[in-house]
């Protein structure tokens, strides 16, 4: 028996009995009141814990060898399809014009709605030992190639009586795809570089016509993860009454995201810088929009954790008992106000 009775003492819960226990309406609110703060933060509390965060963590990328792609979605308004091209050069003089490989182009209308869609898988590619310089005329002599002796003059006619037709008609082009290019500084652009230079000049009488206003709708460099942001994406750059180019300069940075189910997603993110040259009066260059790219040497890694257990369970305790003992507190506060009201007229009754 004494050691019951010592367990006993040791009781932090002692119950009244039955007889003794007075419940009040007060009490009945202050606990409805406390039932549905404590469901509401339990609630609060399940979701903060299945909720993923994220961890960075940087080293030095030790990456070679791979490709490095490119997502393009641009809108020219102002340009056909037939005189836009996709050229590339990379730091190792690696030099490809008009890339179509991956790449469609969509002929709008003048407003905006699609009227054509063009696509080839050829790929014009040519080495070059000298750097490229982006300030050039990149006009060469591809279409004499193209097209044979006797029949250039017919088909250059054909050309430029097509693109006049369309440019009247305000008909823009819509560029998209993917470019896969080597995992080394370099740059694309996309320009009127593609045409032989006497057809350009035919076209658009002067560089300072080729009006490169231009929408990205998206541009990144590689898989979208939760929560990346593409700088670029949205931005619009329309000229009215002049020419010029565009470069952005991009620093990429090598980026891993890891899911919580142990999943990793090579991709990249980037910033951005970017510059306009306006066309001058004897300017021999041709408006462009380039963008000029250079990989960063550190990794970011990003992880998905998700809380442990232990915590989940310790915040729940601390809120529910909190709540609990806040609605005790405003019982008896509830319980001692209403008998303090109750008594003053049943002691003005026994003066009386």
């Amino acid at each position: 028996m004494g050691v019951k009775q010592a367990l006993k003492s040791l009781d932090a819960f002692p119950r009244a009995e039955e007889h003794l226990l007075q419940k009040t309406q007060s009490g009945a609110l202050v606990s409805v009141v406390g039932l549905l703060i404590m469901a509401t933060l339990f609630v609060h509390e399940l979701r903060y814990y299945l909720t993923t965060y994220t961890v960075h963590q940087m080293s030095v990328d030790l990456k070679r060898g791979e490709t490095l792609p490119i997502h393009i979605n641009m809108t020219f308004p102002a340009l056909p399809c037939d005189v836009l091209s996709v050229d590339a050069v990379d730091m190792s003089g690696k030099h490809e014009v008009d890339l179509d490989t991956n790449i469609w182009k969509l002929r709008l209308n003048s407003h905006g709605h699609i009227i054509g869609t063009e696509y080839v898988s050829d790929l014009v590619e040519k080495e070059h030992s000298h750097k490229h310089d982006d300030g050039k005329d990149h006009h060469d002599d591809k279409d004499k190639e193209v097209y044979p002796q006797g029949a250039f003059d017919q088909a250059a006619e054909d050309l430029i009586k097509r693109v006049k037709h369309a440019i009247a008609n305000g008909e823009g082009c819509r560029v998209f795809g993917v470019l896969d290019v080597q995992r080394v500084a370099g740059n694309f652009h996309i320009s009127v570089h593609g045409l032989n230079i006497f057809a350009a000049q035919m076209i658009f009488e002067g560089s300072r016509n080729v009006n490169v206003s231009h929408i990205i709708h998206d541009l990144s460099f590689g898989p979208k993860y939760p929560g990346i942001h593409n700088p670029l994406d949205g931005t619009d750059r329309i000229l009215h009454d002049t020419s010029g180019t565009f470069k952005y300069y991009i620093k990429i940075v090598p980026t891993e995201y890891r899911y919580i189910s142990k999943e990793v997603l090579p991709t990249n993110q980037f910033s951005v810088t970017e510059y306009f040259s306006p066309m001058k009066q004897f300017d021999r260059t041709w408006p462009a929009v380039y963008f000029l790219y250079d990989l960063s040497p550190i990794t970011v890694t990003i992880k998905e954790e998700r809380r442990s257990f232990l915590h989940f369970i310790t915040r729940l305790c601390a809120v529910l008992g909190g709540t609990f003992a806040l609605t005790g507190l405003l019982d008896r506060w509830m319980y001692r106000f209403v008998e303090a009201l109750m008594a003053k007229p049943h002691a003005r009754s026994v003066l009386r």
